[in-house]
């Protein structure tokens, strides 16, 4: 005997629930229109381009220089330089400015600001086999290294 399935059984689940956001305000800076952007803001915001101007933005409030923000970038400080402050930066450059944005967000998170974080990031750490943790970040491998040791800490894990 077959059982047939009600409709009143069956859940109505709304989209959003299934659409990552992620809280970005360093990212929501360098050009999103929304406080608050999705994974799909964030891949429009990276295919059109960010501008130099937020950039720069970006680079002052997290404490970098222009060269080790180039640097991550996989972009030369000399051409970065050369651009107007309404330059868009390529998507392939602009994907690792996001990446990056949200990698900062994720520190301040778990060690509670972003002064805290530098000094992590750029002390060597035995949990990266003695590496430094920024020296990594020239790979999506080494972002991912990165956030996996930041998400250890957190659950208080020896990193």
């Amino acid at each position: 005997m077959k059982r047939k399935l009600e409709s009143t059984n069956l859940a109505e689940e709304p989209m959003g629930l299934y659409t990552a956001t992620v809280s970005t305000p360093m990212v929501a800076m360098m050009g999103s229109q929304y406080a608050h952007p999705t994974d799909f803001d964030l891949l429009n915001l990276a295919r059109k381009g960010i501008s130099k101007k937020s950039l720069t933005a970006l680079a002052k409030q997290i404490s970098l220089t222009i060269e080790e923000v180039a640097n991550v970038l996989h972009i030369s400080e000399r051409t970065l330089q050369r651009y107007t402050p309404t330059t868009l930066v390529k998507t392939e450059h602009a994907d690792r400015a996001i990446e990056l944005a949200r990698l900062y967000e994720r520190g301040t998170e778990v060690l509670g600001s972003i002064k805290a974080f530098n000094v992590w990031l750029k002390e060597p750490n035995l949990a990266l086999n003695g590496e430094i943790p920024f020296n990594l970040l020239d790979t999506r491998i080494g972002f991912e290294m990165v956030l996996n040791i930041l998400g250890r800490i957190e659950y208080g894990v020896f990193s």
